[in-house]
């Protein structure tokens, strides 16, 4: 099936150039609209889905920033090209500012309007792919909804939704695999900004002299690799919530460039003059303790307190075993349903175990671990031998035996144990060695000396 050619409305007031693009345009294979004022162009925008606009800027009665001023009511989604007479620069900046995406100045020649217009239906194809990746994303997030029935989760749940109803900046805390991000998502879609951009970046996984440009935007040249202007994440996210995960990896340059652009409400794009207006909630992750790195003099006291005006802090699994069964069976629920298995629950066995251990990294080691379970098991019921060994050594630790009046041997204890986890580490490799070496950390030459010396019955695979 043939694409949908891209709709394009040509504003000018002069006859002569309205016939030359919307000949030259069709050449292009675009589907084209013409008008000659702002009021016959607005028609246009309310009723033909127009992707892209090219207008004059001067023309009778209302000009062409006139009609990107009325443009955003009708059509926000369209984008717009002006044309201006050469050495009236300070219209085009205007126009810029009010949201235009470029400029050309006349005379101009018929390739710069070509490439130009290819950018420009680019970033809006970008546009639609990513707003649809948000509409998804928060899809999800509802159906991925943070779980908890302890005590610290109502706390949270209550918070949470005290703090979505307002615009002040949250501060996130907690440790690594904790759901930080879905606390965020949560605000988000619980407050007035639902239907507008969630945009959120790990400030600890770009690097310093890239992470400028990705917050703030470059203009084109600003520098070597900077081949077309770019929006930043602050303009990408205006009218909703932008989530700095990781903040305090933020480096003391960019804290500064950050507490302007929160202090002024507006951020200035690398290698531009012009001051961008943005309407930006912030919601920033740290899995450190800001108040000790504003102590050491690694983070900026100032920038500190404007983005912890209310603190959401996220308390580890382990001090909410309670919620770790309902945890487990969500995420078995949604693994199931995704690998297509018949999986029903978890034995009383294993969910005894699970709950005795520590899970040092929080909700997302528990999610990966049943994951694994669901995508190895053939049964119907996730049992102990489906749990990784660094889980069920937590069940070898609590069977082995006492110190009695008698003694123990302790040679024998310590061989049988060694003796079970190469079993296991065998079992769980499918046989080859070297990989059960690698789940034991050690040398394939001592995992073989360990065999021979424990009488474990050697494998037929060497790799």
């Amino acid at each position: 099936m043939e694409e949908s050619k891209a709709r394009i409305l040509v504003v000018d007031d002069e006859q002569s150039m309205r016939e030359f693009l919307e000949i030259f345009l069709r050449r292009e294979g675009y589907d084209v609209r013409t008008a000659s004022d702002v009021e016959t162009a607005i028609v246009h925008l309310e009723s033909d889905e127009i992707d892209l606009t090219i207008t004059d800027m001067q023309m009778p009665e209302k000009t062409g920033l006139d009609l990107i001023l009325e443009a955003r009511d009708v059509s926000p989604e369209t984008i717009m090209i002006v044309v201006t007479a050469f050495g009236t620069a300070d219209s085009a900046i205007s126009a810029m500012k009010e949201g235009a995406y470029d400029y050309l100045t006349k005379p101009f020649k018929v390739d710069e309007l070509r490439i130009v217009i290819e950018k420009a239906l680019e970033k809006k194809v970008l546009s639609n792919e990513n707003r649809r990746l948000r509409q998804e994303l928060r899809s999800q997030s509802r159906n991925r909804n943070i779980i908890g029935h302890s005590r610290a989760m109502q706390e949270i749940f209550d918070l949470v939704a005290q703090v979505a109803e307002t615009k002040t900046n949250v501060l996130v805390a907690g440790e690594s695999g904790t759901g930080k991000e879905l606390v965020a998502r949560a605000i988000h879609d619980q407050g007035s900004r639902q239907g507008q951009p969630f945009v959120a970046i790990n400030c600890g996984a770009i690097p310093e002299n890239l992470l400028e440009s990705e917050l703030f935007g470059h203009v084109k040249g600003a520098f070597t690799g900077a081949i077309q202007t770019k929006e930043g994440l602050f303009e990408a996210a205006s009218g909703g919530t932008l989530f700095l995960d990781e903040i305090g990896e933020l480096s003391q340059p960019i804290q500064v460039k950050l507490l302007r652009a929160l202090q002024e409400k507006s951020v200035r794009r690398v290698g531009d003059t012009v001051d961008r207006k943005i309407d930006v909630r912030i919601i920033s992750a740290t899995n450190r303790r800001l108040e000790d790195e504003v102590a050491a003099g690694r983070f900026r006291e100032d920038v500190y307190y404007r983005l912890n005006v209310i603190q959401v802090t996220l308390p580890p699994l382990r001090d909410r075993v309670e919620d770790i069964p309902l945890l487990a069976q969500h995420f078995l629920r949604r693994f199931a349903d995704e690998l297509g298995k018949e999986v029903e629950g978890i034995d009383a066995a294993a969910l005894e175990l699970l709950s005795h251990y520590a899970f040092p990294g929080n909700v997302r080691e528990l999610e990966n671990l049943i994951e694994r379970a669901v995508a190895l098991t053939r049964d119907h019921v996730i049992g102990l031998e489906m749990l990784p060994p660094t889980v069920t050594a937590i069940r070898e630790a609590a069977c082995a035996p006492r110190i009695g009046a008698e003694g123990v041997d302790l040679e024998e204890l310590v061989a049988d144990y060694e003796r079970s986890l190469l079993v296991e580490a065998l079992a769980e490799s499918g046989g080859v060695k070297k990989r059960a070496a690698r789940l034991l950390n050690v040398t394939f030459r001592s995992f073989r000396y360990r065999l021979e010396k424990l009488g474990v019955e050697d494998s037929k695979r060497e790799n």
